[in-house]
């Protein structure tokens, strides 16, 4: 009992402790000591994604796919995509490095190669706005193994061939 009171304590003063609001601490311009304020809003949103998500669904190993991912720009200046990285070297994305005006919509093309059999899950980090600002989208998918050697020999179609009509 006396562990669950404890444990109990623990938590609570934890909670407590991450609900504070984050501070800057200053000096005033009269010099009367430090004045607490609250902390700086964080950068305003400048960049929507369409979607954050794209499932390949079953897709045959060997044979790269591809999707686009729109973004828009919902601020009143021009946004630049700083960087577009990939979790790993299999996901391949490409970008225009031009801005992209006010209102403006671009496209990310992000490709998998499907060397590797079996379900997938990748994510792709933006980065913009002078490097400050990310958001992150996914891929995800089931590589199929492809058949080894040639399909079959259909002797019907020899057949049909064969026949006149």
């Amino acid at each position: 009992m006396k562990n669950f009171f404890l444990l109990l304590f623990f938590v609570t003063t934890l909670s407590a402790v991450e609900a504070q609001e984050p501070v800057q601490k200053e000096k005033d311009e009269h010099d009367h000591g430090t004045v607490i304020k609250p902390a700086a809003a964080p950068a305003e949103e400048t960049l929507n994604l369409v979607e954050t998500e794209f499932d390949f669904s079953k897709i045959p190993q060997g044979k790269p796919v591809y999707h686009f991912f729109e973004i828009v720009n919902i601020s009143k200046s021009p946004l630049k995509l700083d960087n577009v990285q990939a979790s790993c070297g299999c996901t391949t994305p490409e970008w225009s490095r031009e801005p992209i005006a006010p209102g403006a919509a671009a496209k990310i093309r992000i490709g998998y190669n499907a060397a590797a059999e079996g379900f997938f899950e990748k994510y792709i980090t933006i980065t913009y706005n002078n490097s400050t600002q990310t958001k992150q989208i996914k891929i995800k998918g089931t590589v199929w193994k492809a058949p080894d050697g040639p399909a079959p020999v259909n002797a019907s179609v020899d057949l049909l061939k064969k026949q006149s009509f």
